[in-house]
């Protein structure tokens, strides 16, 4: 039995799908092959495989969702292509696999910086929604770029504050979020940045602004800030 054909049995064996209803209540498309196991159980199975890319191809070739979202766990990052990254994020359809590919792979790969600009302009509701879950990954995971590189995204994040689809509003909230709670001085940008935002004639722009700001202005934010800073 080869390795692919080891880890799908595994896959198959963990299937829960009693779960489906469950998920799909939280907006995870429940079709495709979707077997209801837990992000828990597939970071069990990662870590007994390790790293293998050629692996972690053929489980994204299986389109099963969980083989996928299997996949941005054990792939390399080192031998990732801008053009698998660009293959892959064609193939989205549910926010689970775009948000776990984001972290768990994409952001730790050469191109992840430079794929926010071109997937954030793009018209595809889950390709856009990676754009801007990027931005929010690596203002969690990136510890060595500096403030500035987080500022040059905010006309991204400006362009698609009027975008009124759910997946992606959600996600230029969480990428002005997780700028906003990287550093005081960040949080004061993303603070302006979403009283720009909030001056939008639109709803959706409203919305995003109004969520940030409750959030970054709140005392649990600037107390972890003011200790982040030694102040």
């Amino acid at each position: 039995m080869d390795k692919l054909d080891h880890i799908l049995n595994q896959l198959h064996a963990l299937a829960n799908t009693k779960s489906l209803p469950g998920m799909a209540r939280f907006g995870i498309e429940t079709s495709g092959g979707r077997l209801g196991i837990s992000i828990p159980h597939l970071r069990v199975i990662a870590k007994e495989t390790a790293k293998d890319h050629a692996l972690a191809l053929a489980l994204w070739g299986t389109a099963i969702p969980e083989a996928r979202i299997l996949a941005t766990m054990i792939d390399d990052p080192a031998q990732v292509t801008s053009a698998q990254m660009n293959s892959w994020v064609r193939d989205l359809n549910s926010w689970d696999i775009c948000d776990q590919a984001c972290s768990n792979l994409f952001d730790k790969t050469p191109f992840a910086w430079e794929k926010i600009s071109e997937w954030a302009a793009d018209e595809s509701e889950f390709v856009r929604r990676a754009g801007y879950v990027m931005i929010a990954c690596l203002a969690v995971h990136d510890k060595s770029t500096p403030d500035e590189a987080f500022i040059g995204t905010f006309p991204f994040i400006t362009a698609g504050a009027t975008d009124p689809r759910n997946f992606v509003k959600k996600a230029v909230n969480w990428a002005v979020r997780g700028i906003g709670k990287r550093s005081l001085p960040l949080n004061k940008a993303a603070i302006a940045l979403s009283e720009k935002i909030l001056a939008i004639n639109d709803t959706t722009a409203h919305w995003i602004a109004r969520d940030a700001l409750r959030e970054l202005t709140g005392e649990k934010v600037q107390a972890r800030l003011r200790k982040k800073a030694n102040l």
